[in-house]
């Protein structure tokens, strides 16, 4: 899927006129019945099956808040397969309304900005779910996951749970992240796909259960792992492309200690430094083709290298420094090419410098928990976007694999602030 995208000097995008805030409007139906129309070669094609968990504790008709875990872009077809014909509202990345618009407000979505505080978002759910008796399916992780596990959720949830009022209902997918994981360049593998459905929390519970119980609890259903489950199901992937872009997640390599020298081709991984090299097997398992292998389970590696970030944030070496190729968004007519730039990150937070010294932006380590970062985002490159309500800055590096890197940092510099900007107990 392709984006539009239009060159224009940087001023003149900064002049542009922002679009005025629109309240959603109930799905047509019809397109609804299109849309689940054209999901069904993906049904067929996955053996695509649910099973619902504890939804007869629900009246049919009542509106409910949707939270299904984020895998890749068959995340949609695989509601309409579960909730068609109910009619949902969606809230949706407001780059996918780009030239879209009028197409996406018919089907009911609710555009926002990933990882940018939006007030409006809640309004607006609020309104569909309250004024239109209309359900709201919602993405909590915000972002596709990297490394097959659930990325980080927003901190107390709860208090939208609870601000909401409504049933939550969670969609739980297994093998929609095999079938398409993000870091393997959009190709697809022969995946069956299934689903949980469960009634999480009822009205009751909402007013019985404290914020922290509802996050406990929010956070225990997004506890997956599909790596796990692969290899638990013996779930056979034997394409030959399997490993392609795994240098894209696994960027450091635990054996010499380089960063920015692996590669993922074929079945395997390599690192080009000291020759190391690991296939990645038909059921999901890393093994060392020559001597010891380090981790045999992709989330296992992953979480070494987010270790080896946290160190670096707390001995203050860490820094990302990046020549990139600069989009913005201000409405949602394309994205507009600027120009190039230079991307900084460190304890500081973001510094984005370019079109001649003409664009100058910094963002704080606490300007959100998370990172809206993407690969081969709408097949232009991969991707690093930050920004504000009145601007979104797609920032496209050249020069190596740094987009995974740079989100772990995001929020393990996020969570080392927050700690320390916490209140302390003292005691008289």
């Amino acid at each position: 899927m392709k984006i539009k995208t239009k060159a224009m000097a940087y001023e003149k995008v900064m002049a542009l006129p922002r679009p005025a805030h629109r309240k959603p409007i109930k799905p047509n139906y019809l397109l609804q019945t299109l849309i689940h129309v054209l999901s069904l070669p993906t049904f067929w094609k996955t053996g695509f099956s649910y099973e619902k968990h504890g939804m007869d504790k629900l009246d049919p008709k009542e509106p409910v808040l949707i939270l299904m875990n984020h895998s890749s872009f068959t995340d949609m077809k695989l509601a309409s397969g579960i909730f068609y014909p109910k009619k949902y509202s969606i809230v949706t990345t407001t780059d996918a309304f780009i030239g879209m618009e009028w197409l996406l407000r018919l089907v009911g979505c609710i555009p926002t900005q990933k990882f940018v505080n939006d007030v409006t978002l809640i309004r607006d759910m609020e309104y569909m779910l309250k004024e239109k008796k209309t359900s709201v399916l919602m993405y909590p992780e915000a972002s596709y996951s990297f490394d097959g596990k659930a990325t980080a959720l927003p901190r107390k949830m709860g208090v939208l749970l609870k601000k909401l009022g409504v049933p939550v209902v969670t969609v739980i997918t297994q093998g929609a992240f095999a079938r398409d994981p993000l870091y393997n360049g959009l190709q697809l593998r022969k995946v069956k796909v299934r689903a949980d459905v469960t009634c999480l929390f009822t009205k009751e519970d909402l007013k019985t259960k404290s914020v922290a119980e509802l996050d406990e609890a929010l956070d225990a259903m997004f506890g997956f792992d599909n790596f796990k489950w692969q290899q638990d199901s013996g779930m056979v992937i034997d394409a030959p492309f399997r490993a392609d872009g795994l240098n894209r997640i696994l960027f450091r390599c635990p054996h010499c200690d380089t960063e920015g020298q692996t590669e993922g081709k074929g079945i395997h991984w390599t690192c080009h430094a000291c020759g190391k090299q690991y296939e990645l097997t038909e059921l999901g398992y890393l093994k060392a083709t020559d001597g010891d292998t380090k981790f045999d389970h992709i989330p296992d590696w992953y979480d070494w290298q987010r270790d080896q970030v946290r160190k670096e944030l707390e001995e203050g070496t860490y820094r990302l420094e990046r020549e990139v190729e600069i989009g913005m968004m201000v409405d949602f007519k394309a994205i507009y090419m600027v120009g190039s730039g230079k991307l900084i990150h460190d304890s500081e937070g973001f510094r984005l410098t370019g079109c001649d010294g003409k664009l100058e932006y910094a963002q704080g380590p606490l300007a959100n928990y998370g990172l809206y970062a993407d690969y081969l985002w709408y097949e232009i490159g991969d991707v690093i976007c930050i920004g504000n309500k009145d601007a979104l800055y797609y920032c496209f590096p050249k020069g190596g694999d740094c987009v995974a890197k740079t989100r772990m940092a995001t929020e393990e510099l996020y969570k080392m602030k927050k700690r320390r900007r916490a209140p302390v107990a003292v005691e008289i």
